[in-house]
């Protein structure tokens, strides 16, 4: 389930310098600088699982109307992660067994302990592993499509499953 999709125009003055060091009047922005954003949902089926989301990416980008600009992914929660990276099975088990021994799973953690939290999911592995990894990208938009290398990829990674996960996700350009 998706949130339905917004739009806001945006008008952002600019000042140019006349040379000699005292500001000239505020310059406009180019006309058609435009901001969307939405919510997109997963539903993962694992504790620790990495979903290739590039595709579902380059949709919003490219349904955005925007050529060049910005587009920035937020997770929505602690215990996941977006992050980039060569998407290829060898490589994915690496990097899921990297995470495993990073952040082990049966240590003591005050999170876990009842006498220190009220959590009652023992997932502070979940949290610390999302911290690791971060909940935030920003590439850029060129020619109505987000911009990677050849091999990169964006991939949301689940450290707390099975659930349901949302990216918040905004375009903004011309």
């Amino acid at each position: 389930m998706s949130v339905p999709e917004t739009h806001a125009a945006v008008h952002v003055p600019e000042t140019s310098s006349t040379g000699n060091g005292a500001a000239a009047t505020p310059a406009l922005a180019p006309s058609g600088y435009r901001i969307t954003h939405r919510i997109v949902d997963w539903i993962t089926n694992e504790r620790m699982q990495l979903l290739n989301i590039t595709d579902r990416i380059d949709e919003i980008v490219r349904k955005s109307g925007i050529r060049d600009g910005i587009v920035h992914l937020q997770s929505l929660h602690t215990t996941t992660a977006v992050f980039l990276n060569e998407w290829q099975d060898a490589l994915l088990v690496d990097v899921k067994r990297y995470l495993d021994e990073a952040v082990q799973r049966d240590c003591y953690y005050r999170h876990n302990d009842p006498e220190h939290s009220d959590c009652e999911r023992s997932n502070a592995d979940s949290h610390l592993r999302g911290m690791l990894m971060g909940q935030t990208l920003c590439l850029q938009v060129r020619n109505a499509k987000v911009l990677l290398g050849t091999w990169q990829s964006i991939i949301l990674a689940e450290f707390d499953g099975p659930r349901s996960r949302s990216v918040a996700v905004q375009v903004s350009g011309i």
